[in-house]
């Protein structure tokens, strides 16, 4: 009965969330170690005392970036979403801000009901490094193939088994995952991967980056790459690019947030 009384005076809020995750080990809550989710939680503690988990819609690997994370917390239902962003600003690192919060339904999951996730993943392609863009971009020197890796990602169209762009797999879990989009493209000095997809298997995108760099520098052809994407076979692909290069851009759901 106490526990029924208290959630009647709690609502579910959701942050839209964008951090430099080069200081941090992921998003996920790892014991001694600095993770985007602690901080938060931190924040939530000292602002209004509350003390419960938040949940992510995308669980960002250690050292990898996001300009479009979506996250839910419980918190007294008294609170307006405006004071929400401006106390947890205040209490936050410099490398993590809130640039909204809305109200949710109680049944309401960022992780489950999300239709799909965009990642970018940027590399300079260029023959000197840039001190500018180390945290955020992974120094590739030597000219990549653009038009021959936008064939591949032709190839991942679709529903596919990925299993081979994965590092680390649970015996029980599918490893089908639906990409929508995927293209190439070249910016200036920097080549950038875009990957929509309904979610992705631990590690995929930066094993993709791997293997499309190999194809687009010309260390294997298209049909290299079709054969290990068939194969099916953990960790096949790769190697495993770094993080830097990688940002979660945005999370999509069958209805806009804060409706």
């Amino acid at each position: 009965m106490r526990l029924w009384f208290k959630l009647n005076w709690l609502s579910k809020f959701i942050l839209l969330l964008e951090y430099d995750g080069t200081q941090y080990h992921g998003f996920q809550w790892q014991y001694g170690l600095p993770t985007i989710q602690d901080e938060l939680e931190q924040a939530i503690r000292r602002f209004c005392g509350q003390h419960g988990r938040v949940m992510a819609a995308s669980r960002t690997d250690a050292g990898a970036h996001a300009k479009g994370q979506v996250a839910s917390f419980w918190a007294e239902s008294r609170l307006d979403t405006m004071t929400i962003v401006r106390a947890l600003n205040h209490y936050l690192p410099e490398d993590i801000a809130v640039k909204a919060a809305y109200r949710a339904s109680d049944d309401f999951s960022v992780r489950r009901d999300a239709v799909s996730r965009e990642y970018h993943y940027r590399i300079l392609n260029s023959t000197v490094r840039s001190p500018f863009s180390r945290r955020f971009a992974l120094f590739m020197p030597g000219m990549l193939d653009i038009d021959v890796m936008n064939q591949a990602c032709q190839l991942m169209l679709g529903d596919h088994d990925f299993a081979s762009f994965a590092s680390a797999l649970d015996e029980d879990k599918s490893t089908f995952r639906s990409v929508h989009e995927a293209e190439v493209k070249r910016e200036g000095h920097f080549v950038i991967f875009r990957i929509v997809a309904n979610s992705f298997l631990p590690h995929q995108i930066r094993s993709t980056i791997g293997l499309l760099s190999r194809l687009g520098r010309g260390k294997m052809g298209l049909q290299g790459f079709r054969d290990i994407m068939e194969a099916k076979s953990p960790g096949l692909a790769g190697p495993v690019s770094p993080a830097c290069g990688l940002c979660l851009m945005s999370v999509s759901y069958p209805e806009p947030l804060g409706i």
